[in-house]
Parts: C-alpha cells; sequence; structure tokens
C-alpha cells in the first residue's frame, strides 16, 4: 500500500489524535524534507553573524521557507523596510493563488482557520487541497495536523541548524533538490486521482509558454496569473465534468 492510500485510509474516531494518525503518513516524507532545509536556512543564517536563536524565530514568526533565506541576508544591512516588504511580497505572492484555491476547504473550520491561513506553505497547500481525508476524521482538524506537522519539522530544522550551524562544517550545496523531486510525485499521484486534468494541464501550459517567453525566473508570477485566469475561464467546465466524474 502506498503512503497516499495509508494516509487517507479509514480511521476509527474524529478526535485530534486520529486526525494527526491520518495527517502523519502524508506528512512524513516532506518533514524529512523539511527538517533538512530548516538545517540550510539556520546554517546560512548563522554564517551571516545572526544569533544562534534567529533562524528558531523566524521558523515561528514568519515561516516562509525562501522568504527567510532573504530576510535573514536583509538582517545584518540596513533597515530598509520597504525593500523587504517588496521583495518578500514578489516571492510569496503565489500564497495569493493558494489562498482563493482554499477558500471554499477552509470554509467551516472555526477557530482552527487563522492558523491554517498562517501556516499554508507550499507543501502544506500541496496536501490540503487533494487529500482524500479519512472517513470518520474531521477535515479542519486534519488540514490542521498537517500545517502543525509541517510547520513543526520546518522549526526543528532552523533550531537545529542556527545551534550546530557554527559548529559542524556542512557542504549544503544541492539539497534543496530533494524537495523538488517530492512535488514531482505528489504531482503524479494528484494526477492519478484527479476527477479532471484541466487544471493541471493549464498549469503545464502556461508554466511552459512564459518560461519560454521570459527566460528567467520571473517566469512564475505571470504564469499563475495566467493559470488563474484559465481556471475562472474555465470554471463551469471543471465543476460540470467533476459532477459527471461523481456519478
Amino acid at each position: 500500500m502506498d503512503q497516499a492510500s495509508a494516509g487517507t485510509r479509514a480511521v476509527r474516531g474524529g478526535g485530534w489524535a486520529a486526525a494527526l494518525r491520518a495527517a502523519a503518513p502524508l506528512s512524513s516524507p516532506i518533514m524529512a524534507g523539511v527538517v533538512f532545509l530548516g538545517v540550510t536556512c539556520g546554517v546560512y543564517t548563522v554564517s551571516l553573524g545572526l544569533p544562534w536563536w534567529m533562524p528558531a524565530f523566524m521558523a515561528v514568526a514568519i515561516f516562509g521557507g525562501s522568504a527567510e533565506f532573504i530576510v535573514a541576508s536583509m538582517l545584518p544591512g540596513a533597515f530598509d523596510p520597504f525593500t523587504a516588504f517588496a521583495v518578500t511580497l514578489v516571492v510569496q505572492a503565489r500564497h495569493l493563488f493558494y489562498g482563493l484555491s482554499m477558500l471554499k476547504p477552509f470554509q467551516g473550520t472555526g477557530r482552527k482557520k487563522p492558523y491554517l491561513i498562517y501556516a499554508m506553505c507550499d507543501e502544506s497547500f500541496s496536501i490540503n487541497y487533494a487529500a482524500r481525508v479519512p472517513e470518520g476524521v474531521d477535515r479542519g482538524r486534519f488540514m490542521f495536523a498537517v500545517s502543525l506537522l509541517n510547520q513543526s519539522s520546518w522549526v526543528a530544522g532552523c533550531t537545529l541548524g542556527g545551534v550546530f550551524g557554527g559548529l559542524i562544517p556542512t557542504d549544503i550545496e544541492g539539497v534543496s533538490f530533494a524537495m523538488t523531486a517530492l512535488f514531482v510525485v505528489i504531482c503524479v499521484d494528484q494526477w492519478k486521482h484527479a476527477k479532471t486534468h484541466i487544471p493541471a494541464l493549464a498549469g503545464f501550459a502556461c508554466g511552459i509558454f512564459f518560461l519560454a517567453l521570459i527566460r528567467s525566473a520571473n517566469f512564475i508570477l505571470p504564469a499563475l496569473a495566467a493559470v488563474a485566469g484559465v481556471l475562472l475561464i474555465s470554471r463551469r467546465v471543471i465543476e460540470r465534468k467533476m459532477e459527471d466524474s461523481s456519478l
């Protein structure tokens, strides 16, 4: 049985323990990669002359992944809040589209919603958006558990990197490829279980088109905007296909 099937099988009871048991198999491979990336962030932050506790503090207060690398590089320099805000907004702008996609799944989550919004990283979005929540498990608690496990692994990694970064010489080059491979696996799993492939095909097409047009990392924002436009235009077609596949 693969991890996706194991993480979505029926779990008795709808409490927090059941939610954690359902979320753990899906989050565990992501947590392993996130810990190593967190160590990388901690080592990098300390190498800039910042205190050992700064990576852990940013992991709790910001929880922005790549944004934390940027913030760490800015902290030793002159105070420039406008530049920090603008750069962080551009880097994390993809979360605007994540938020629009999660408006419906987050409905009815009550007091859990503020944390779900705050902790919605790439990995948590990938799981929570397409997860087949086990029967008997509250969806809000399941999504909360996924987000908490992912953030906890990031905090743990950043803390370890901050504490030991100055003591243990580490070659961190190339570690980020692990997360790229992980997203490929998640994409393949979602493709296999999706009721319609229109959103995925739109994402592939827009990404390839703007990468060929712009030929730099700046292609991401226009590609995401184009995907959002395509999905809005084809919303009725997508909903009809999903309804037909459910019959």
